[in-house]
């Protein structure tokens, strides 16, 4: 009988053949290696990542300290950021009392240290520009006790702690100093650190100025 006529279970030139183990599927195109929270000091490990949209969403610390992405800017992040507070206080005020925006300034701070400290470990850098949760919370204290004041007394702190904060004279150049190139908690709180001292800078000139 010829092989055609057969029935198809009973062939006998049929090989068996081994299945190969089907290789592991490769990482999406990408993706955002994270790295563990680490407390150590010294230089930032080499491999830096970049932030980007994608980063910003893998992570809630990242949201904050990237402003919900006003730090994303091409161009002066940190003004970004600074003008990102800005409007968010305003309309903040909408809706809050001063006392009530008090408490939140006084939850901020701790919540932008923690995110500071998450993000530059994940970016692998020790004070990113895209990180700008410390202008954003030093610029809200500013505001908060400058308030009430009308658009232009607003403009020149928001001037005025743009100037401390990117020339960094004194005081700022020591406290950006201080810390410099540490990580883990105690790079999170370097990051803020300056910001913070730029801001006591800017309400210092306020009040010189107003006594004048």
């Amino acid at each position: 009988m010829s092989l055609s006529g057969r029935p198809r279970e009973d062939a006998t030139d049929v090989q068996a053949r081994r299945i190969e183990e089907a290789a592991p599927a490769p990482a999406p195109a990408g993706a955002v290696p994270l790295t563990p929270l680490s407390g150590r000091a010294g230089p930032p490990p080499a491999g830096a990542v970049r932030p980007s949209a994608r980063f910003m969403r893998a992570h809630p610390a990242h949201w904050v300290a990237l402003g919900f992405g006003s730090g994303l800017s091409p161009v002066a992040p940190g003004t970004s950021g600074t003008l990102w507070a800005w409007l968010a206080w305003v309309v903040l005020g909408l809706w809050l009392t001063p006392a009530q925006q008090g408490w939140l300034l006084a939850a901020a701070l701790p919540v932008s240290w923690w995110a500071c400290t998450v993000t530059a470990d994940h970016l692998r850098m020790a004070d990113p520009g895209a990180i700008v949760a410390d202008e954003i919370v030093a610029f809200w204290l500013v505001l908060w006790l400058l308030m009430p004041a009308g658009f232009w007394a607003q403009l020149a702190a928001f001037l005025l702690f743009r100037y401390f904060d990117a020339a960094k004279p004194g005081p700022v150049g020591w406290a950006d100093r201080l810390l410099h190139g540490a990580r883990g908690w105690r790079g999170g709180f370097g990051i803020l650190l300056d910001d913070l001292v730029a801001a006591g800078c800017a309400l210092l000139v306020i009040a010189v100025w107003h006594h004048i």
